[in-house]
């Protein structure tokens, strides 16, 4: 490299976690060392609204756009994401087809004494932000309540803990990163709650014209997880996914093949529109975008009766 390379994260404890694995990965797999990468932090407008859902104030994209206007004005190198929290549609002159080996992507459960959804009192206040989890939770208890609760994972735990919520709903990965994994009450098999697309997974973002990251990022790509990174948002694409827009996306690959289960909510919760199907790992392109094509054409028949 001619220059030091700047990374650009999140200022979350979890954020910087993922940025610094991220550095760790390129150190591994090239011939820098650590003076050689920086890691600047960056306000985003998601981190500093903490009151209301983010479809109500402009989307993922509150998590990303500061982080990508520094990418475009090149005051950063690359750019740490959650992939979940990345609009599926590219920004205009970035490109993001690096992607660290997938973390754990269930979903996990903390309450108070350690109760199961199951075994929650009826009418239990459950926090989430996602219209996802909250028609999943549901699906599963109608008798709950469920309220907008935002801010880090310490800052979730801590309104639990203070009373204001009887339970939250959490992504396994983020949790194991912060070492939190003693306070779960329960974790939800993908099939019982299908996750978010790309949950799990840290996805890296560059110039597209910038031909020197684009080689170093390519030697740290998990080759798995970015089939799946691509099979899962391709869904997205298709159905314009963005946070009001209720959509869980899970792939497996089994040796040849890739298996995606796929749900779609209606805007009330009251519909859901299944999809499940598997091709050969070659078509991982394919295999999301038709899954998509379906769930759209199932949701568009239902709103025609």
């Amino acid at each position: 490299m001619s220059k030091q390379i700047t990374i650009g994260s999140r200022g979350s404890k979890l954020a910087l976690l993922y940025a610094q694995k991220a550095k760790e990965s390129i150190i591994k797999n090239t011939n820098l060392v650590n003076k050689d990468i920086f890691i600047k932090i960056i306000t985003t407008v998601g981190d500093q609204v903490q009151d209301i859902r983010l479809s109500e104030v402009g989307g993922k994209g509150l998590f990303s756009s500061n982080l990508e206007k520094e990418l475009q004005e090149k005051n950063i190198d690359i750019a740490v994401h959650a992939l979940k929290d990345l609009p599926a549609i590219e920004t205009k002159g970035l490109i993001t087809n690096s992607f660290l080996k997938r973390n754990d992507p269930r979903e996990i459960l903390i309450s108070k004494s350690k109760k199961k959804l199951k075994e929650l009192n009826a009418n239990s206040i459950v926090g989430t932000s996602s219209y996802r989890r909250e028609f999943q939770i549901k699906k599963i208890r109608p008798d709950v309540n469920c309220k907008v609760i935002r801010g880090n994972v310490d800052t979730r735990i801590k309104k639990l803990k203070e009373g204001i919520y009887d339970a939250i709903i959490l992504s396994y990965a983020g949790i194991k990163h912060l070492e939190y994994e003693n306070e779960i009450s329960e974790i939800f098999a993908t099939e019982e709650m299908i996750p978010s697309a790309g949950q799990g997974i840290i996805a890296i973002q560059c110039r597209e014209d910038d031909e020197e990251i684009i080689s170093i990022l390519k030697k740290i790509n998990h080759n798995e997880t970015y089939k799946r990174a691509y099979a899962e948002r391709n869904i997205l694409k298709v159905l314009e996914g963005d946070c009001e827009t209720a959509i869980g996306a899970h792939s497996k690959i089994n040796e040849d093949n890739i298996t995606i289960e796929a749900e779609l909510f209606s805007l009330d919760g009251s519909q859901r529109f299944y999809e499940k199907k598997t091709k050969k790992i070659d078509k991982f392109k394919e295999i999301g975008t038709e899954i998509g094509k379906i769930l759209k054409i199932k949701s568009n028949n239902s709103y025609k009766r």
